[in-house]
């Protein structure tokens, strides 16, 4: 659309400067903006006008008891309407008068005594919350030392971070409001800092409880003992002060020497692992030697039974032939006696190379008796000896 100039006739309102019946118009029909016939009404007028009805109002005035009455009712009505609340899914709305619990309402909105009569505390019921103990804090450093630095039952020192879950203890419970009440009650009108107060518990049951262990159980295998201890001795402070508080869980985060000691500890512990190293070794050299005695006993042992055993076998067969031998010469005197001497002879000469002839016969066969039964008699020689010079 091509463009139109009407700066001569005034712009699209109409020209100001003109004469005679085309005189300046604006937008709502006036011309010069003054307020005249037809034109927007100024907010001073308004403000005249409804000051003007409101004195109609009240004949006598704002300092007539009319007046007075009116405002303070309206005082009264804006001051009731501050009493409105609104409770949160996460909360519960402890509506108090004169600083008396008076109600315990849920999740909407409600009205209560606005203040100062009336006042309404909404604490959060479902919101697990945290608190630390050891752990730095901005502007606080020395503290996380004397927080943490804890002594063991062997007299160390160790480092400790833990974690502590809470909550309120509230659980709605239908028809018996006095139970539901309980925790809310004691958790707005027991305490003033709930963060400080488990921080303070829990720095409490965990020095008590590191107190009774040794160190290396601490730090290895007794941390999850340590951390349900701690969270049901934590819940038994917080219940004898009745805090209103559940305790959800104790996490151990840190468990370790003090930095400004660790590289002594680790010496020691390298120490330890040496010694624990050579106590090994001492053992199996022990359990080495130890068996290969028991061996030697027990092989020496069983030697010497065995030989305890042939002896005896052999002094009860010596006796047997002893008896038997007894009991043939008993009946038998002669005959026995010259047996035992011939046996005797024989086991005394058996190893000798000799011939025995008995010089009392005149028999022409010469007699002789053999010791050795496999040997055979001598030759005869003609001039009557025999080989070897024998008689």
């Amino acid at each position: 659309m091509p463009w139109k100039d009407n700066s001569g006739s005034g712009g699209p309102w109409g020209n100001p400067g003109g004469s005679g019946g085309n005189k300046a118009r604006g937008p709502w029909g006036g011309g010069n903006g003054s307020g005249g016939r037809g034109g927007p009404p100024k907010f001073e007028d308004m403000l005249r006008r409804g000051g003007d009805k409101f004195k109609g109002m009240m004949p006598g005035g704002l300092g007539s008891p009319r007046g007075i009455a009116i405002i303070a009712l309206i005082a009264i009505v804006g001051w009731l309407l501050t009493g409105w609340y609104r409770v949160n899914p996460n909360e519960a709305g402890v509506e108090q008068v004169f600083g008396r619990l008076t109600n315990i309402t849920n999740q909407g909105l409600h009205w209560n005594w606005p203040s100062p009569i009336g006042s309404v505390t909404r604490p959060k019921t479902t919101t697990n919350r945290q608190t630390t103990v050891g752990f730095p804090v901005s502007g606080r450093g020395q503290n996380r030392e004397q927080e943490s630095l804890m002594l063991t039952g062997d007299e160390n020192i160790i480092d400790i971070q833990a974690t502590i879950l809470w909550n309120l203890d509230y659980e709605p419970r239908a028809g018996r409001p006095e139970e539901t009440s309980a925790g809310i009650r004691n958790y707005v009108f027991n305490i003033r800092r709930p963060d400080q107060t488990v921080k303070d518990a829990a720095e409490a049951a965990l020095r008590e409880i590191v107190g009774r262990r040794d160190f290396e159980l601490i730090r290895t295998s007794g941390r999850a003992e340590i951390e349900k201890e701690a969270a049901r001795h934590i819940q038994e402070i917080l219940d004898l002060y009745g805090t209103g508080i559940r305790i959800q869980s104790v996490q151990l985060q840190k468990v370790d020497p003090p930095n400004r000691v660790i590289d002594a500890f680790r010496d020691v512990q390298a120490a330890r692992a040496d010694r624990e190293r050579a106590s090994n070794e001492a053992k199996a050299y022990q359990s080495k030697e130890v068996q290969a005695a028991e061996g030697n006993a027990e092989r020496i042992t069983r030697a010497g039974e065995a030989y305890k055993a042939e002896r005896i076998a052999i002094a009860e067969g010596e006796s047997r032939r002893f008896l038997s031998v007894y009991e043939q010469y008993k009946s038998a005197k002669d005959i026995t006696r010259q047996r035992i001497y011939l046996e005797t002879m024989r086991d005394l000469l058996k190893g000798m190379d000799k011939t025995l002839i008995d010089s009392n016969r005149n028999s022409g066969v010469v007699p002789w008796l053999s010791i050795d039964p496999q040997r055979p008699p001598p030759a005869r020689t003609q001039t009557g000896e025999r080989p070897g010079g024998q008689q």
